[in-house]
């Protein structure tokens, strides 16, 4: 299979299905924590990178090949080995595997282009949006993220605050936290005001316990974590 991997016991996700919209690896972001290693294509630009149609007919072919295998699925995951919503078919593809089969789907993304009305419109019917938001610092946003120059965390946070308007379904929001970076107690009761506004379902704490793409980033420990998780109130799990 080239666009699907798994299916893999996700401990957020449950039995999760993976399908790739893009080639290894472009995205928008070169993250320092990021496990895939360093972005080789830094785009904003939207484009049709995998055909929709190679994707879909090897996920049906999946489908008949393990007919108990679909029926276990919870999640039907877009994520992959770049940023998903770079592929501008990405709202085709949730439509038409949603008529291929009862599974849920899941996206997986940074959150830098959210604040593009057209695509929520494409997202509006996966079940659960799993975007990221590591700070809401510029200059902790350009340190730990490395976006594209085009893409600033004013916009991320406009677009996420807009998706949570219009969308119906689950939003759980991921922080990675990196220790010296991103975990200072201060930058976190300014995440805590944005994510408020942002109302997600869910927050979900994480930090870096694989190899990354920059040599030498330490997880934040637990007794940090608890006292971030603290912070940003009873919505907050530390995965």
């Amino acid at each position: 299979m080239k666009y699907i991997y798994g299916p893999v016991k996700s401990r957020r996700l449950g039995l999760s299905l993976g399908l790739s919209l893009t080639p290894y690896k472009i995205c928008d972001f070169d993250c320092i924590y990021c496990q895939l290693g360093k972005t080789v294509d830094l785009t904003p630009q939207r484009q049709e990178f995998i055909k929709i149609e190679d994707i879909l007919n090897e996920f049906k072919s999946w489908l008949q090949n393990n007919p108990g295998g679909a029926k276990e699925l919870d999640y039907v995951t877009i994520s992959g080995s770049g940023e998903p919503t770079l592929n501008i078919k990405i709202g085709e593809l949730i439509r038409e595997i949603k008529k291929s089969a009862s599974c849920r789907i899941a996206v997986i993304t940074n959150a830098s282009l959210l604040s593009d009305p057209q695509l929520r419109l494409e997202l509006k019917t996966a079940d659960l949006i799993v975007p990221s938001l590591d700070t809401v610092i510029p200059e902790i946003f350009q340190q730990i993220d490395r976006p594209h120059q085009n893409i600033k965390i004013g916009q991320v946070i406009d677009g996420l605050v807009s998706l949570r308007k219009e969308f119906s379904g689950k939003i759980w929001l991921e922080i990675m936290l990196v220790a010296g970076v991103n975990d200072d107690l201060r930058q976190i009761r300014k995440l805590k005001e944005v994510v408020d506004r942002i109302n997600p379902d869910k927050i979900q704490l994480n930090s870096p316990v694989r190899s990354t793409c920059e040599p030498g980033l330490l997880p934040v420990d637990k007794g940090k974590l608890d006292k971030i998780r603290g912070i940003l109130g009873e919505k907050c799990e530390i995965i």
